[in-house]
């Protein structure tokens, strides 16, 4: 029997209802006891983290949460994580570049509902994580609303609903059925896992608006070392309010300007208009193509804690880590999956 290490972090799957609403109070080992049928399936050892609501989740956590997979990793056959809904796709992406080439599963898990409510997904989602965290499903994945999603393409696209995230631009790993996992696709697995301690949390992102003007862009860039553009449509720039100029200005300073898009699925693609074309081809822009938001900045996160020479930057962006980003060769072998 697989031996798993459950590392509690609060949310709302061990919140109960305050006075001032709900809050994250019970501790690992208090949500085990309400799923008996868990021993079932392995042995587990709980550990408490954290005991937070996941809007509170910043970097700095995601950092604590993987040094303790670290430090107990090669004592336990898988993991699992609780944590709030709100930025488990942070979380997963965050611990996707913190721990590399896993061939362990490190499973993130949480619910709408809290566990002690007569309905509440909470139940389902434990059985169903410690299940996946006992097969072969190597690297960092979401296990939600029976549902496995590679870290690094996991979105909370739902508020309040079990079906609370979705697989972007990108396959579910697989599925589970009648306690039954059914994988589709196996993340890729080094032999040993590749730490890393750091972190720029200097990273800040700007979401357009029609009218919008760079004066906003510019405070951003004063205070940050790259920002994340979320563009209209396949990507670009708006010709009036003077980003092209600002934007230049920046990059000249050494900072990193990423373009994606507002648009959930299919990705990027600044080679189609001339509002995107120009940034890439002059400028030398970076672009998210179809990369998560929360991907793309827990990415730059990792990347910018490394180097902060431009070329390196763009290499390390490019590179793909955990399926994060496709080319379209790969892109179309996904689709086809």
């Amino acid at each position: 029997m697989k031996k798993i290490l459950m590392i509690g972090t609060g949310g709302t799957i061990a919140s109960e209802a305050t006075a001032n609403g709900l809050a994250p109070e019970l501790t690992s080992r208090q949500l085990l006891s309400h799923v008996p049928g868990i021993s079932a399936i392995c042995d587990v050892d709980c550990l408490q983290l954290l005991s937070l609501d996941s809007t509170n989740i910043t970097p700095v956590h995601w950092l604590k949460i993987a040094r303790c997979i670290e430090d107990n990793y090669n004592d336990y056959d898988g993991f699992v994580i609780t944590h709030g809904t709100d930025t488990m796709a942070y979380t997963a992406s965050g611990l996707s570049y913190l721990v590399q080439g896993s061939p362990k599963p490190i499973i993130m898990t949480g619910a709408q509902k809290p566990i002690g409510f007569d309905s509440t997904d909470s139940k389902v989602n434990l059985l169903d994580a410690f299940r996946v965290a006992s097969e072969d499903m190597p690297g960092v994945n979401i296990v939600f609303n029976g549902r496995v999603i590679l870290g690094t393409r996991a979105q909370k696209t739902h508020s309040k609903s079990f079906q609370a995230f979705s697989s972007i631009n990108y396959p579910y790993l697989g599925v589970l059925r009648d306690g039954v996992l059914l994988p589709y696709v196996k993340q890729d697995a080094s032999e040993k896992p590749a730490f890393y301690r750091n972190l720029n949390s200097q990273v800040a992102l700007l979401k357009l608006v029609p009218g919008a003007g760079h004066e906003v862009l510019d405070f951003i860039l004063e205070r940050n070392q790259a920002i994340i553009i979320e563009s209209f449509g396949v990507g670009g720039l708006p010709e009036a309010g003077g980003f092209y100029e600002s934007v230049c200005r920046w990059m000249e300073k050494g900072r990193t300007v990423v373009l994606t898009t507002q648009v959930q699925n299919e990705g990027s693609d600044l080679t189609v208009y001339q509002v995107g074309q120009r940034l890439k081809t002059t400028l030398g822009v970076l672009e998210a193509y179809d990369m998560t938001t929360e991907s793309a900045y827990a990415k730059l996160t990792w990347i910018l804690a490394q180097t902060s020479d431009p070329m390196e930057v763009k290499k390390m962006f490019y590179t793909p880590v955990g399926r994060d980003i496709l080319w379209p060769k790969e892109r179309a072998m996904a689709e086809n999956a």
